[in-house]
């Protein structure tokens, strides 16, 4: 998988960084609140990270149709975008939840984007009805008027394989929770275990001196039960878990938890958890191929709150499900053109297999109306990443480092 050739859309490269931005960072701290009635977004503050770009100067512009919501920067004189990231949130599960049909709650975000030279217009934008990204809050940010909070600190980092310049490597955080009366010597060990799962599966191995990896360690509220999903480890403590992260250079998140309890989770673009359970080994991968991907689960557990979620309005977002609404924008070319379109269950692939390319029912948490790509993947039963999953994961790698 890892030979496979991943290009993007012209439209990543256009804007030139220098024209646009200092080479600083600015980041952007948010607050979601609503339900399914409805949500509004804002900015609780401005800070500036005193510290150099960290993404990349060349692709500035998302080139991936993915994210319940986007950030979209533009030049306030000409109106240009010179900026763009999608990004997914927990408020977008939250109100699937019994309780998010009706009660409002409140969840925050971060973004990070490079400093602009000179007065820019950033919207905040979500889905509408029809799955279009439409503006939902727009604010003006003028470098030279705006008031810029500043924060110094930052938790207990730690360089754990750093392979060059992080505006052209894919930096990766490993934020450690439940150390503090733990050895030095035993973070050490766990810091080492998490890196080596992260670079344990194709493409990630194969991609290995494309990353830089650092550690932080500090409390951030990570626990399981999230929603009322036992082995769901997530944290809502967003700010907080950027403040301790500082001046990072931070391009992916993964939050260590010291517990044996078995759980993880992810957020698109946001960040991934996993606990040091004896599954690790193949839960981190999973959870990474959510936030670095976008990739959706591709197994089936009816039981979720939000389970129909892919059988309504348009195609998925996700790349590697399909309600064969629009197929031909998912990986229908990557089929041999005799595979039946949906694909009959091949029970003879081995677990540890993908097995043949195809449409098979089952997928985004339904038993039917919704298709993944292979019989196994990491994305539903830990199996190696299939043939499409690892094609969007080869996308995202140029993104970073081109």
């Amino acid at each position: 998988m890892a030979m496979l050739l991943a290009t993007l859309p012209a439209e990543a490269g256009k804007v030139r960084f220098g024209k646009y931005f200092t080479g600083g960072t600015l980041r952007i701290d948010c607050v979601r609140e609503g339900n399914a009635q409805g949500d509004t977004v804002w900015v609780s503050r401005w800070i500036d990270r005193f510290a150099d770009w960290h993404g990349s100067r060349t692709q500035l512009i998302d080139p991936f149709d993915n994210g319940d919501y986007r950030i979209s920067v533009r030049d306030a004189k000409s109106g240009q975008e010179i900026y763009s990231r999608g990004y997914s949130n927990l408020f977008r599960e939250y109100k699937d939840t019994p309780q998010g049909h009706k009660v409002k709650a409140r969840f925050e975000e971060t973004l990070l984007v490079p400093m602009p030279k000179r007065a820019v217009q950033i919207a905040l934008q979500k889905r509408d009805k029809d799955m279009r990204l439409v503006d939902a809050t727009v604010v003006t940010f003028d470098p030279k008027v705006q008031k810029l909070d500043t924060l110094w600190r930052e938790g207990d980092r730690r360089d754990l394989e750093v392979h060059g310049d992080p505006s052209k490597k894919i930096d990766v955080v490993i934020v450690a929770q439940g150390y503090d009366d733990v050895a030095p010597q035993q973070l050490s060990v766990d810091y080492y275990r998490m890196k080596e799962v992260l670079f344990g599966k194709e493409p990630f191995r194969g991609h290995r001196q494309d990353f830089n990896v650092y550690g932080v360690k500090g409390d951030v509220g990570a626990d399981f039960n999230t929603f009322g999903i036992d082995r769901y480890l997530m944290t809502f403590s967003v700010h907080r878990l950027h403040d301790l992260i500082g001046t990072t250079p931070c391009d992916y998140i993964i939050i260590m938890v010291n517990s044996e309890t078995y759980g993880g989770g992810a957020i698109y673009n946001f960040y991934a958890v996993s606990s040091l359970h004896r599954m690790a080994e193949y839960v981190l991968p999973h959870e990474f191929g959510h936030a670095f991907g976008g990739l959706a689960d591709e197994y089936v557990d009816e039981e979720m709150s939000y389970a129909s979620l892919h059988r309504k309005g348009g195609e998925p977002l996700e790349p590697n499900i399909t309600n064969l609404k629009d197929f031909d924008s998912k990986w229908k070319n990557m089929l041999q053109p005799s595979t039946p379109i949906p694909t009959p269950d091949n029970d003879n692939v081995p677990k540890g297999e993908c097995g043949p390319l195809g449409v098979y029912e089952g997928a985004g948490y339904s038993s039917k109306g919704v298709y993944r790509p292979a019989m196994h993947c990491m994305m539903r039963d830990y199996a190696p990443f299939c043939p499409v999953c690892a094609k969007r994961l080869e996308e995202v790698f140029l993104l970073y480092t081109r």
